[in-house]
């Protein structure tokens, strides 16, 4: 059985292929069925079935909730 990845809001990943702006780069700003992801470059905001954003997703920059835990200590 496959393990689910877990992602936050606030999150930063960089996706497979580029945007057409050229921005690799994005903030999650929904998370549920669909994921809702904000371009760092340009802006645009786009939303992605879980499982569309699960294979295209290249790895995580930084995680809302790692960044969060080590600001409180």
């Amino acid at each position: 059985m496959p393990s689910v990845k877990e992602f936050h809001p606030g999150d930063v990943v960089r996706m497979r292929k580029p945007h057409p702006c050229g921005g690799q780069e994005w903030t999650i700003t929904r998370v549920g069925a669909d994921v809702r992801l904000r371009c760092l470059k340009c802006g645009r905001r786009v939303m992605l079935s879980r499982s569309h954003f699960e294979k295209r997703i290249k790895e995580t920059i930084s995680s809302a909730v790692l960044n969060s835990a080590a600001e409180e200590q």
